[in-house]
């Protein structure tokens, strides 16, 4: 690395790490951490694997006081702020714990630079965007600027629609430039053509689907029947399939097997696929961490957002101002492989019983589906059903 180069190098201290998506990004992009922050053996396991010589802390309520950082990022957990989680909202027994950010940058003798937080975009509208209203009162109430924006794991190559909210704010620093300044704009929409994989949510069928062309849609560490559990995926011969773990941590953007660690921790059917899906995707947090180190000036001061309006998918703010933005939540348009060739592992077939189960939600459904996608599970379960009895 030149002299350049380590001068604007970051130090990270990273609270709520999981298994170290933000971080593993921004050690791509040239930064370093110093401390991380964890309270799940099974993803303490992996960041002990992977990250061998950085401190490791495990409750953030216990921290005490925050080393001195020029970054401090966290993925603050979303489980109630998701439309798969519990909806409590800001002030849950989880997601309620951004609290204890705030209290260590407070209490900081030397406060970082840069403060970075991720989440879901389901916390825009829950309760009319009282998590977003709380956090950015939160925030100017210690005299920072703000910014976020969804952004897509798509636009970084991955076959995975995942949208998540990152917000940079700092005290110094126009957290605006590295946020919001690069747009690509998102592509036309794809159709159903019969080369393409599609994704969906098995564990849905009565008022979503979550139907994504090309792609799996979000991978995640719940369902809204309770588990875990990988997406099925549509093949062009007519095969329903689900990925394998390995292909999944691919899709985040990790090295296959890097949650292969918390096995010797945790037993439990799903475990490693929780760790996955509640994930940050390493080439979003590597795309940030560049941005955080490259000049990048912003004059579009947007259209004031006025009270009562929704939160919109990208906004800026401080003292008490509000400015919607319109930027894509493809802020780059990087080079990519059809789902199908992306998957590099042996696909399991979707199970008997899941195959059932979702057909009998489909069924009873008033949902619109993509011509020949049900007649194609309805084949799949009878082959399945004649590999059981013939075994």
């Amino acid at each position: 690395m030149s002299a350049a180069a380590k001068e604007k190098r970051l130090a990270v201290v990273g609270l709520f790490a999981g298994i170290g998506g933000i971080e593993e990004g921004l050690h791509q992009a040239g930064h370093s951490s110093i401390l991380l922050c964890e309270i799940d053996e099974a993803a303490r396991a992996v960041l002990k694997a992977r990250f061998p010589r950085i401190q490791l802390e495990r409750d953030v309520t216990e921290l005490g006081e925050l080393p001195p950082c020029d970054l401090l990022a966290a993925g603050f957990p979303c489980q109630d702020l998701s439309q798969a989680g519990r909806t409590a909202g800001i002030g849950g027994r989880n997601s309620g714990l951004v609290e204890s950010v705030f209290g260590l940058l407070e209490g900081a003798e030397s406060p970082p630079r840069w403060l970075l937080l991720e989440n879901v975009p389901f916390m825009l509208q829950l309760d009319r965007g009282e998590a977003m209203r709380y956090l950015t009162q939160r925030l100017e109430a210690m005299d920072f600027r703000w910014a976020y924006r969804v952004i897509d794991t798509r636009a970084f190559g991955l076959p995975q629609r995942r949208k998540r909210v990152i917000l940079l704010a700092s005290r110094e620093e126009d957290p605006r430039g590295p946020l919001l300044a690069a747009d690509a704009g998102e592509p036309a929409p794809l159709v159903d053509p019969e080369s393409l994989a599609c994704g969906f949510y098995w564990t849905e069928g009565v008022r979503g689907l979550g139907w994504a062309v090309d792609a799996v849609p979000t991978l995640k560490g719940g369902s809204t029947i309770g588990i875990p559990s990988p997406p099925g995926i549509w093949m062009p011969d007519d095969e329903i399939v689900v990925p394998e773990i390995r292909d999944a941590e691919r899709l985040q953007g990790f090295d296959a097997d890097w949650t292969e660690p918390a096995a010797a921790v945790s037993r439990r059917k799903g475990a490693r696929w929780k760790l996955v899906g509640n994930a940050v995707s390493v080439p979003v947090a590597r795309w940030v961490g560049e941005r955080l180190v490259t000049s990048a000036d912003y004059d579009d001061e947007g259209a004031e957002l006025t009270p009562g309006r929704s939160w919109p998918f990208a906004a800026w703010g401080e003292a008490g101002e509000v400015r919607e933005v319109r930027v894509s939540a493809w802020p780059v348009r990087s080079s990519s492989q059809h789902l199908a060739d992306f998957l590099k592992h042996p696909t399991p077939p979707l199970s008997a019983r899941a195959t059932e189960g979702f057909l009998r939600r489909a069924d009873r459904s008033s949902l619109r589906f993509s011509d020949g996608f049900l007649d194609a599970v309805r084949a799949h379960g009878a082959r399945m059903d004649a590999a059981t009895l013939a075994a």
